[in-house]
């Protein structure tokens, strides 16, 4: 049923085979099963790792496969249509990290962690956010203070998905003094590992949804890293960060737009199936404009996206084009995911079927990454400062 309004290359549909024949044979079968019982299955990041899905957008020259950023979105929506769970792993590592380093990295940098990530031997992880710092992300607390050949780091980071399991951390931290705050000025960004001494994982979250990625606290206390561990310039890691997130809301956009498709296709299968006085429910027009209104908005969405993958590819400025995508592809997922419940009447209510857990899973994608009202600001301001273009 899906299809992109953009053609497709050949070589991007034979990389959406690979990961759809990849999702079906090694996720589908035990996705239900991660999700009840909040399981991270650290064989699937080593699996997609051999794939090269792990270093998607990687040069070669890191073990990577030098892909453009529309391929990968491809097949980070076929991941995505199966386990959510699964995606959003796959996303925060191919988006963050790994091109944060890239980009902003030294050579020593690249050559330790680019291919081991790329291979899957390292998993990546972000942490921006803090208890108290949301949405107003510059706001964090956490410190880090120079001693010697190190940077000392205290604090707490929050909402770090995949942290348990990652190798690679990249984190920010304030690098001003308390007595001279500079704002998003004075915020710097490591390349943190498990095995510093201060690095702690803290409390686990019990989420209502992609329960099989662990979203946990991480606990710096007196977290000793070394000075060849700062990423880029002291001070610009904010800086960083939001230009980051261009990248990191594209794939969200691409999770939420196979989440929608999911919903699509099994409510449209349903429908076939279930008869109600005398005959299938997709023959009355009150269900098959659910699924018109699901099938036209997600397309839309996957159009959007596509666009502004392609625009990113082009090397355009894309701030306000990823906040678009975000924005309309998390919409998208919620309003499919709540009629594809509607169509299954009282079986959508339960654990049975799959379009409950396609519900639990839509939710988070207006809120990570920058919740919905976040990216109406961001869209609102790109259109004064940059005249909507």
């Amino acid at each position: 049923m899906a299809w992109a309004l953009t053609p497709l290359t050949e070589e991007q549909r034979e990389v959406q085979r690979v990961a759809r024949e990849f999702a079906e044979r090694e996720i589908a079968p035990f996705a239900d099963q991660w999700d009840r019982e909040q399981h991270f299955e650290p064989s699937i990041v080593a699996k997609l790792g051999e794939l090269g899905f792990l270093g998607m957008l990687l040069p070669e020259q890191y073990d990577g496969l030098g892909l453009d950023m529309l391929t990968y979105l491809v097949a980070l929506e076929e991941i995505a249509t199966v386990d959510a769970s699964i995606a959003v792993m796959m996303s925060v590592h191919n988006s963050l990290p790994t091109q944060m380093i890239l980009r902003w990295g030294t050579d020593a940098q690249k050559e330790r962690f680019l291919r081991p990530m790329a291979r899957g031997d390292l998993l990546g992880a972000f942490a921006l956010s803090e208890p108290d710092a949301g949405s107003d992300a510059a706001s964090l607390r956490a410190q880090a203070v120079r001693d010697g050949e190190c940077w000392v780091l205290n604090g707490t980071k929050a909402w770090v998905s995949s942290g348990p399991a990652a190798g690679v951390i990249v984190a920010m931290a304030r690098t001003d003094s308390p007595g001279d705050r500079r704002g998003a000025r004075g915020i710097s960004a490591f390349i943190l590992t498990p095995d510093l001494p201060g690095f702690h994982v803290g409390k686990k979250e019990d989420k209502m949804g992609l329960r099989a990625s662990p979203t946990v606290q991480l606990v710096f206390d007196n977290l000793r890293v070394p000075a060849g561990n700062l990423l880029g310039g002291e001070g610009s890691g904010f800086i960083y960060a939001m230009q980051s997130l261009d990248n990191g809301r594209l794939g969200i956009a691409a999770q939420a737009i196979g989440i929608a498709e999911a919903a699509l296709r099994n409510a449209s299968r349903y429908a076939g199936e279930r008869r109600q006085f005398g005959k299938p429910i997709k023959e009355y027009q009150a269900i098959q404009f659910k699924l018109a209104d699901i099938a036209t908005r997600v397309s839309a969405g996957r159009a959007l996206l596509h666009a502004a993958a392609t625009a990113k590819d082009r090397g355009e400025h894309v701030t306000q084009f990823s906040a678009m995508a975000k924005l309309f592809a998390s919409e998208t997922a919620m309003a499919a995911t709540q009629e594809a419940i509607q169509i299954f009447g009282g079986y959508g209510y339960v654990k049975d079927y799959p379009v409950e857990r396609l519900f639990r899973d839509a939710k988070v994608t207006e809120i990570y990454e920058g919740t919905s009202e976040i990216q109406r600001i961001v869209i609102a301001r790109e259109l004064y400062s940059r005249g909507g273009n």
